[in-house]
């Protein structure tokens, strides 16, 4: 597989939950080519390794709209009653230390390349958000000067003004 595209799948397999970016635990077990059952009995063999901000339990809410907002599900993940695991990037990394095949640890090396590269591109995002800003600042203050200035012509035209030219006065003789 293309590291290419390797990393475009991966990246359409992280989500954001909680104000940080997941990946759950069915699409890591279908990546590292283990059930997803293996997967969270490692886990739970090794729990002390997963810190809240490495891997947590979704609720049922955040899963259902997970699911509501997210059509690639497959319906067994859809109506699964067991509430899915999720690993930010470090919990990703932790992972390595837990599932020892070569298949693991190359995965492990293309995901966290994706977290890299989402995070680069959001660093541009921001670039790109300030620059739009400062842009916005400048138009601004243009156009704030134009509209002094066609204000006050306004205002100007409005007074009364001094008639120019010859003045003629009909006068009865």
């Amino acid at each position: 597989m293309n590291t290419n595209v390797e990393i475009d799948v991966i990246q359409s397999k992280i989500f954001d939950v909680r104000g940080q970016r997941v990946m759950l635990d069915y699409h890591l077990a279908e990546l590292y080519e283990v059930q997803t059952k293996v997967l969270k009995q490692a886990v739970k063999r090794n729990i002390e390794r997963f810190p809240e901000d490495f891997m947590f339990v979704l609720s049922e809410y955040e899963f259902s709209q997970l699911v509501t907002n997210c059509d690639r599900f497959p319906e067994a993940l859809k109506h699964s009653s067991v509430l899915p695991m999720v690993f930010t990037e470090h919990g990703v990394a932790m992972l390595s230390s837990v599932l020892r095949s070569q298949r693991a640890i190359d995965m492990n090396i293309a995901i966290i390349r994706a977290f890299v590269a989402l995070r680069q591109m959001a660093i541009g995002y921001e670039e790109l958000k300030r620059r739009i800003d400062e842009l916005e600042l400048s138009t601004n203050s243009q156009f704030s000067e134009l509209y002094k200035v066609l204000t006050q012509l306004f205002e100007q035209k409005s007074k009364p003004r001094k008639a120019i030219g010859y003045v003629t006065t009909d006068k009865e003789e």
